[in-house]
């Protein structure tokens, strides 16, 4: 019971408290440190934890008979997110392409480097790991991970992001605990996140309006 009470005030304090003093800016809003720095003490613990299987941090094989079902349903959702910009938000519709092409390439390049995988890393390679214990391993563990990926997203001072990444958020989560493959997981990630910067969303993502 002490263990259980231990990881529900540590999920709060990294999951839910951190994000909120950076959003009111009680600590400086720098993400990119925060989420390496993040990254690199989740990959320690989960190295030096005896219990977890390090191979799933990359395992290969289960990403290949994954990857047709994998596509066809993220191009469904994305196809949506697509025509609800061109209708909703037209001018924002390749906006980033148009203004900076460069700009996008390194982002399509870099993106899924430095911040989907220690990302996926965080939210679902530790988180499914560590808080096992406390949300179990089915459904309610898949909507906790979900949940704290989009709320973090609040840093960024508007909804959409904390929205689309909570259903992002979920998805991920399930092609983690279906492949038992962070790879595969990344690769879901990635293409959500590629796709947003270049239909016009991505400026959601690294700065917005206010609440």
């Amino acid at each position: 019971m002490l263990r259980l009470i231990f990881l529900a005030a540590e999920f709060c304090i990294v999951f839910v408290g951190l994000p909120l003093l950076i959003h009111y800016r009680i600590l400086p809003n720098f993400p990119i440190p925060y989420l390496l720095g993040m990254a690199a003490a989740a990959f320690l613990l989960l190295h030096y934890d005896s219990s977890f299987d390090s191979s799933r941090l990359a395992n290969w094989d289960a990403i290949r008979p994954r990857l047709v079902p994998l596509l066809l349903r993220d191009a469904v959702f994305l196809a949506l997110l697509g025509i609800a910009v061109r209708l909703f938000a037209p001018e924002l519709l390749f906006s980033l392409i148009k203004r900076s092409p460069w700009l996008w390439a390194a982002i399509m390049v870099l993106y899924p480097l430095a911040s989907v995988y220690p990302q996926e890393l965080i939210y679902r390679a530790f988180l499914f790991h560590r808080y096992q214990p406390l949300f179990g391993s089915g459904w309610v563990l898949l909507l906790a991970s979900a949940l704290a990926f989009g709320f973090v997203h609040v840093i960024f001072g508007n909804w959409l992001a904390v929205g689309l990444c909570v259903i992002g958020g979920f998805l991920f989560s399930l092609s983690y605990h279906q492949s038992g493959s962070l790879l595969y997981a990344c690769l879901d990630h990635a293409l959500f996140g590629n796709f947003i910067f270049t239909i016009g969303l991505g400026r959601f993502f690294y700065h917005g309006t206010r609440f």
